[in-house]
């Protein structure tokens, strides 16, 4: 069959093109987090510690006290900056179509095209002048500079640890950051993936696996740390280490297969051996404890839900007292409707619930709805729908993180539809992680405020 007769992916949207979609993906959730947040009444960046972080573009009119303004300084210049950075893309994306007309034989021709925009946006990025949004890219540089480059004695900030978890999603959109880099170069082709021999082969699950390392740091930073009493971090940090298994042992599968593609020409023979062989088996173990355990941790610990835990952590029935919060809540009430919102207070002292309100695990003592937690400031269907996304999409991220599974290019529009689906499996996971986290931060002043009632 001809190859013009079908119009592969690579040539209507080749893999730069792909990467680039994918970040602004990326910078759209990023926003839309925060604004989410401020519609259902939660303070984001207050929440997030964004305001100890923006160094580089003071909030000139926003107060403290204003939870909504402050969010709108946030979130309103991102979705200017994505704005403009998707209106670029567009550009160079209808260009490369109306010059290709997704002929093959024009692709590799016209492939400067997303090289020069795929260069332009690392230009405007690292930009030293004060124009697109200066503030917003030096925030986010600054960011990334203190997760990479983290001392063990620094501070570990609340958005330091989403920013590299969300970096973690982007695992597979690093490596392909390197593949495009490498299409994009002399001899190489938007067509097909390119070659990786010799050292070259190693590098594609080194990128893919460095995000996990920045968090795998950030855990062990908190747990060596010394005000930390807990193996929280530890076992957060084995989480992210089951993930190295995953990603080589996928790369050496691929360096067998090749080894072996000449003693076995018959592709059945060759698929019977990998179904056999330890070292699949040995991948396949891997990438089911790490996809369990994640779903796991995301449920118990960046959720505080109550579904996986030993049922002695709660009981199935009406929703307890909620907590009060009015810091990290803005003067506008949840929209939800839900009687297991908060409710925001005009007095600045809450007024505290009752000692045995909380137990140490900061789950309540009362019953509330079955493998959810007493506070919830979000719809209640939200908790099912979110619970199940993030199940299905745990268990098909090993698959995104395997580059042996993906190596040819007729995988490559599920592996990118996988990867869209990831993008927003995280973007939900960011509004129920700083929920936690506010539902936490409550109890905690909840818990001082007893403390001093009792001791006055």
């Amino acid at each position: 069959m001809d190859i013009n007769d079908e119009v592969p992916l690579a040539a209507s949207f080749p893999l730069p093109f792909r990467v680039l979609f994918l970040v602004g993906m990326g910078i759209l959730g990023w926003a839309t987090n925060l604004h989410g947040l401020q519609l259902l009444g939660i303070d984001g960046p207050s929440a997030l510690e964004l305001h100890t972080r923006r160094i580089y573009l003071p909030l000139s009119s926003p107060s403290s006290s204003s939870g909504r303004s402050s969010a709108r300084a946030f979130y309103q210049p991102v979705y200017r900056f994505f704005a403009g950075y998707a209106t670029c893309c567009f550009t160079a994306w209808l260009v490369f179509r109306v010059a290709t007309h997704s002929d093959t034989a024009l692709v590799d021709i016209f492939r400067y095209i997303p090289a020069i925009c795929m260069l332009g946006t690392l230009t405007v990025l690292v930009c030293p002048y004060d124009v697109f949004h200066k503030g917003e890219r030096d925030l986010f540089l600054f960011t990334a500079a203190s997760c990479i480059f983290a001392t063990s004695d620094s501070p570990i900030y609340f958005s330091d640890v989403v920013y590299a978890d969300i970096l973690t999603s982007f695992a597979k959109v690093l490596g392909d950051t390197w593949l495009s880099l490498c299409m994009l170069l002399p001899g190489g082709s938007l067509l097909e993936l390119p070659s990786q021999d010799g050292w070259y082969q190693w590098v594609l699950p080194s990128l893919m696996s460095f995000p996990y390392l920045i968090r795998l740091r950030q855990c062990l930073i908190e747990y060596n740390s010394p005000s930390n009493s807990s193996r929280r971090p530890l076992f957060n940090a084995i989480k992210y280490a089951s993930s190295f298994p995953v990603i080589f042992l996928s790369a050496a599968q691929r360096i067998v297969l090749a080894d072996l593609a000449q003693s076995h020409r018959d592709s059945g023979s060759r698929e019977a051996w990998r179904v056999e062989h330890p070292l699949f088996r040995l991948w396949l173990f891997c990438a089911a404890v790490n996809s369990l355990y994640s779903f796991w941790w995301d449920l118990t610990n960046d959720w505080g839900l109550d579904l996986l835990t030993s049922p002695s952590a709660g009981s199935r029935g009406r929703p307890a007292r909620p907590l009060m919060l009015p810091s990290l809540r803005t003067s506008t009430p949840s929209r939800s409707g839900s009687t297991h919102a908060l409710s925001p207070l005009s007095d600045p002292i809450p007024a505290p619930p009752s000692a045995a309100a909380f137990d140490t695990t900061g789950r309540g003592s009362s019953s509330y709805p079955y493998g959810l937690r007493p506070v919830l400031l979000y719809p209640l269907p939200v908790y099912p729908m979110a619970i199940f996304m993030n199940f299905v999409l745990r268990m098909t991220w090993s698959i995104k993180l395997s580059s042996h599974l993906h190596s040819q290019s007729e995988g490559s529009a599920l592996i990118f539809w996988l990867e869209i689906a990831e993008v927003v499996r995280r973007w939900i996971w960011v509004f129920l992680r700083v929920e936690w986290e506010v539902v936490k931060r409550g109890r905690e002043r909840s818990r001082t405020g007893t403390e001093s009632l009792i001791g006055a």
